[in-house]
């Protein structure tokens, strides 16, 4: 057990017994099961064969952080729950890795970034789209300048296709107050974090939200957003969950040419000079620009071997071994993105970063208030409003 992290998992719906499967196979090497805790012990009970006799199990997360025995914990619990657990989990001096998004709102997100910074401890958000080969590809292109200065990039993502018996599933499930969000909170994170990763945070949005457009929910099911960046650069986002076949096409138009990544292939459209410089040179009125097609190569890695990494590298990092692929700090980012496109449809206007995150709380506390799930959770814990759901 020398020099091995025990980690303990808040947590074991879908992506809580996917890191725990890859725990027990021994794909995080140098850490070990500490303990289980979820609020449902029928799921303790289901996983209970499977784990080694030392796992403690706990349906009370304080507890499992206060129990001595961990050193780290993996949080897969709802949204909302994210920033309360990590900063009692900083607090104890444990450190922590967090399911996407980071939160709900930034404003608790960014009181757990100070927690984690007061803390010194190592703290990761699961952007595993990072660690896939043509993410990192498209990544260095940008930064090496190879595409030249951005000047628009187009991302439709409409692959995110779900069915009302999926809603149906949990009464949580897209619901202001069980989930915080739909499309944008739930399946788009990994994209807008990409987004931000790539092109840095936008000065401003203007958001376009559809609530229950095609589907019977009370939050997004088809989101459409405009940026603008310092350069004068643009953006347009385009998800939804009721398009079938969907798409995932990102274009990137920079001065040095065109890319395009759709369907695993990633083109590059090279121009053989940048187009500022061969628009104040030539005599044409409309080009062309000589240019080669180039298929891009990268190195192809599953989404299941990224999980697995993520967890992996949080560890190492740990151990003084690497530096992390998602450092924590950054999970705000995407969730800005998220939260500034709801403000910009609640308010019918633009909205500039940084943004008034306590008017954003405001506005959702009053999406929560008349949210269906309320009236079940208050009604379970008889509780208030504010004791169950507000900060």
């Amino acid at each position: 057990m020398n020099n091995k992290i025990r980690i303990g998992i808040a947590g074991i719906g879908n992506m809580g017994s996917a890191h725990l499967a890859n725990i027990l196979d021994g794909k995080i090497k140098n850490g070990v099961l500490g303990a289980v805790c979820d609020v449902d012990k029928e799921k303790l009970e289901k996983v209970k064969n499977r784990l080694p006799e030392d796992t403690a199990l706990f349906d009370d997360t304080d507890e499992m952080i206060a129990s001595g025995r961990i050193d780290a914990i993996l949080i897969a619990t709802p949204h909302y729950f994210h920033p309360t657990i990590a900063k009692k989990a900083f607090e104890a001096g444990l450190h922590v890795f967090c399911e996407k998004p980071a939160g709900v709102y930034t404003k608790n997100v960014r009181e757990m970034n100070e927690a984690a910074k007061k803390s010194g401890k190592v703290f990761q958000v699961n952007f595993v789209l990072r660690t896939l080969g043509a993410h990192i590809k498209i990544k260095e292109l940008i930064d090496s300048g190879e595409l030249g200065e951005i000047k628009r990039f187009t991302w439709i993502l409409t692959d995110w296709y779900r069915t009302q018996s999926y809603y149906n599933s949990g009464g949580w499930r897209a619901t202001w107050a069980g989930e915080g969000g739909g499309t944008l909170l739930n399946q788009n994170p990994h994209q807008l974090d990409l987004m931000q990763w790539f092109f840095g945070m936008p000065e401003r949005v203007r958001g376009f939200c559809y609530f229950g457009k095609n589907r019977d929910i009370e939050v997004e099911d088809e989101a459409t957003a405009y940026f603008e960046y310092k350069n004068g650069a643009v953006g347009v986002y385009m998800t939804s969950v009721s398009e079938y076949p969907g798409t995932n096409r990102l274009e990137i138009a920079g001065d040095r040419g065109k890319l395009v990544y759709e369907n695993g292939k990633i083109t590059f459209f090279r121009t053989a000079v940048g187009e500022k410089e061969f628009n104040r040179t030539t005599k044409t009125i409309a080009g062309p620009i000589p240019m080669w097609e180039c298929d891009v190569k990268y190195k192809t890695i599953t989404v299941g071997d990224g999980q697995a990494r993520m967890v992996d590298n949080w560890v190492e990092t740990i151990l003084g071994n690497e530096t992390l692929v998602g450092p924590g700090e950054e999970g705000i980012n995407s969730l800005a993105i998220s939260n500034a496109i709801y403000l910009s449809q609640w308010n019918d206007s633009w909205v500039r970063f940084p943004f008034d995150e306590d008017e954003f709380l405001e506005k959702l506390n009053e999406k929560i208030r008349t949210s269906v799930y309320v009236k079940q959770e208050v009604a379970k814990t008889e509780g208030s409003f504010e004791d169950t759901f507000q900060s």
